[in-house]
């Protein structure tokens, strides 16, 4: 009688261990996951910093040359 007690109890432990297992896996996975889309949504962020920077400096850099250039054209005409 005390075997079969032991065989019962060491099955139930065994599935609660399967449990908790399995629900270990499975936060680990949600948490891969979620750290995974951290990541890529860091990546985006950083490329449009990137592309703003680029599109700012691009602007500017523009605006210099044509005011340089306006002068210097006024500055041929008038001379």
């Amino acid at each position: 009688m005390k075997m079969r007690q032991s065989l019962g109890h060491l099955e139930r432990e065994f599935e609660e261990q399967t449990i908790i297992e399995r629900r270990r896996r499975e936060r680990l996975r949600r948490e891969a996951i979620k750290r995974s889309r951290a990541r890529k949504h860091a990546q985006v962020q950083r490329g449009q910093n990137l592309r703003f920077l680029m599109l700012m400096l691009s602007i500017v850099l523009t605006v210099v040359v044509v005011t340089i250039v306006m002068f210097e054209t006024l500055a041929w005409l008038m001379g």
